[in-house]
């Protein structure tokens, strides 16, 4: 078993609950916690923690019916099941990034948690990655291919899903909305891609907005963000691509995974393993995690990230020890899961409950033991109880 030590605040088992007692340890002032041996599903979680396989590609999301779950499950979700007939349930949605076709699954999971269905939300696209959740309750999937765009989706399945052009045509990564600003944020994955935003003309209508890019600039000994209109947000493969027509647009290094959380963005660029914190009020751009100068360097390959609803930042490895990973707004991380075995896949879609007690995420393409097929888990436990934790040792 592997061992992660992070040196912090002192802190005695006394203060800690029950279940944290069996996996931490104390030594000279540093607190330890670590994840356990492998379970029946070959994830090491901490103490308190339990896990299930709810999709396995190829095979009925449901017992005995006919939707088969898609292949490379990528970003992905958590919404309220609107429909009367399940009260209390939720969705999980995921992205499908194949590189032959793309689209959305769903999984509906009653109120105990048990799976009751599964279904396509969105057909007909290519390599859907990541994307976003918006305010008023739909998916925004992204297309990360050159003349990629994003869809807006409907969790229930209902509603078609619509492509908006307002959002630039680019090898879209993921997407997350500033409902005070009434801004959508975007990232690109390339190595010299972009950090775009769109400002909605009528939010929360997506149809209409101006594309804009960013530019870092140093103000008052600190970067921030000036924002330069597109001239062409929509560019044809043989034109012009966006990251290329403003001059003065700085590069990002592979934009990844995005949310926003209180005022805040969040996006990773996995070119150069950082985390980014952009403060809306402001625009105030910082590095919160750097893999090349932090003093615990154990998150590598950042990819798709979420907020947790206490406000703690969970980030997925592509590669690293495909782990997920808990971060701290001043640098300090915790591993929180970590899949064996699966050396050739990636950790994606990491989404939690609207109570918060339950964590889904994806291995993209699974075990080779299991025909490299993705797998989406849950993970039930005390998540809130972490957090008391995280904040007493690492962040006070």
């Amino acid at each position: 078993m592997r061992r992660r030590q992070f040196i912090g605040q002192a802190l005695t088992l006394s203060t800690l609950p029950a279940w944290s007692k069996l996996g931490a340890q104390s030594f000279k002032g540093t607190q330890q916690l670590q994840l356990k041996a492998s379970d029946a599903n070959g994830l090491m979680l901490l103490s308190g923690f339990t896990s299930r396989v709810v999709a396995t590609e190829g095979l009925p999301v449901v017992d005995g019916g006919d939707y088969l779950w898609h292949k490379a499950p990528d970003g992905g979700a958590v919404f309220e099941d609107t429909d009367g007939s399940n009260p209390s349930g939720w969705i999980y949605v995921s992205n499908c990034e194949s590189n032959s076709f793309g689209g959305v699954g769903a999984i509906k999971f009653n109120a105990q948690g048990a799976v009751i269905d599964g279904y396509r939300i969105l057909n007909n696209t290519l390599r859907n990655c990541a994307g976003g959740k918006t305010p008023w309750g739909t998916w925004l999937s992204a297309e990360e291919v050159d003349q990629g765009l994003v869809w807006e989706c409907d969790p229930q399945g209902v509603d078609s899903a619509v492509a908006y052009t307002s959002l630039g045509t680019f090898k879209h990564e993921a997407a997350a909305i500033d409902p005070v600003g009434e801004v959508v944020y975007l990232t690109e994955d390339k190595p010299d891609g972009c950090f775009y935003r769109t400002v909605l003309r009528d939010y929360p209508d997506l149809s209409q907005g101006t594309l804009q890019v960013a530019e870092m600039i140093q103000a008052n000994g600190e970067m921030q963000l000036a924002w330069h209109d597109i001239p062409e947000p929509n560019p044809g493969s043989k034109d012009v691509q966006t990251r290329y027509q403003v001059v003065e647009a700085t590069a990002f290094n592979g934009g990844e995974g995005i949310w926003y959380h209180d005022g805040d963005i969040y996006f990773s660029t996995k070119g150069d393993n950082k985390i980014w914190r952009l403060a809306l009020g402001t625009q105030i751009i910082a590095v919160i995690y750097d893999y090349a100068t932090s003093p615990n360097p154990f998150l590598k390959g950042v990819d798709n990230l979420t907020v947790h609803n206490n406000g703690q930042i969970y980030v997925c490895e592509d590669g690293g020890n495909l782990e997920i990973v808990m971060l701290g707004e001043s640098g300090w991380v915790l591993p929180v899961m970590c899949i064996e075995g699966h050396g050739g896949s990636e950790v994606t879609g990491v989404a939690f409950t609207n109570d918060g007690t339950r964590m889904y995420f994806s291995s993209q393409r699974g075990p080779s033991a299991n025909g490299n097929r993705g797998l989406t888990y849950e993970v039930t436990g005390p998540f809130a109880d972490l957090d008391l934790i995280f904040k007493q040792g690492f962040e006070s």
